[in-house]
């Protein structure tokens, strides 16, 4: 009998888990994330770059000194905040982590004067889109070959004047 990804994920009290600024530190573990949640990966370069230029939307979720999760935002000069990426370390998905990441960007993007929130996703990333679509974020068009497999993607879009909290 073979174990599933769903028993060995680990239960955590959402209380438990503090969200903060991503320290360069924290890169290492943010790339391990990285590399078990997407079949492209961006290079480590491109963290390093990121922190150095949002390092307030740049956010890690950390347990009991571990990095579990992280959310990439930035704010473009038209004022449309976007999430670059967001994951959550497979063990510990399902805890609320990727919601919780999700929110606290979305805050300080509107903060920082964001009137919307824009992201890419995959099409067949049904979870994700449905977890965006929870968020209030809308499917806007559909992006031929996005991805470098050639996957469409669909580009979605939240008005910061409609973000009621999650």
């Amino acid at each position: 009998m073979s174990t599933s990804v769903r028993e060995v994920r680990e239960r955590i009290p959402l209380a438990m888990v503090t969200i903060r600024p991503a320290r360069i530190f924290d890169i290492n573990e943010v790339m391990m994330i990285e590399r078990a949640s997407f079949q492209e990966q961006y290079p480590q370069s491109l963290f390093m770059m990121f922190l150095e230029n949002n390092p307030n939307t740049f956010l890690v979720a950390e347990y009991g000194r571990k990095v579990i999760g992280y959310v990439m935002g930035y704010l473009r000069p038209d004022m449309e905040g976007h999430i670059m990426s967001i994951a959550v370390d497979p063990a510990y998905r399902g805890n609320g982590i990727g919601s919780t990441l999700l929110t606290e960007a979305i805050e300080r993007l509107i903060r920082e004067g964001a009137r919307y929130i824009g992201l890419e996703v995959r099409v067949s990333n049904i979870g994700a889109i449905k977890l965006y679509e929870r968020f209030g974020f809308r499917r806007v068009k559909r992006i031929i070959g996005y991805y470098s497999d050639g996957e469409d993607a669909y580009y979605m879009l939240l008005p910061a004047d409609e973000w009621r909290g999650n």
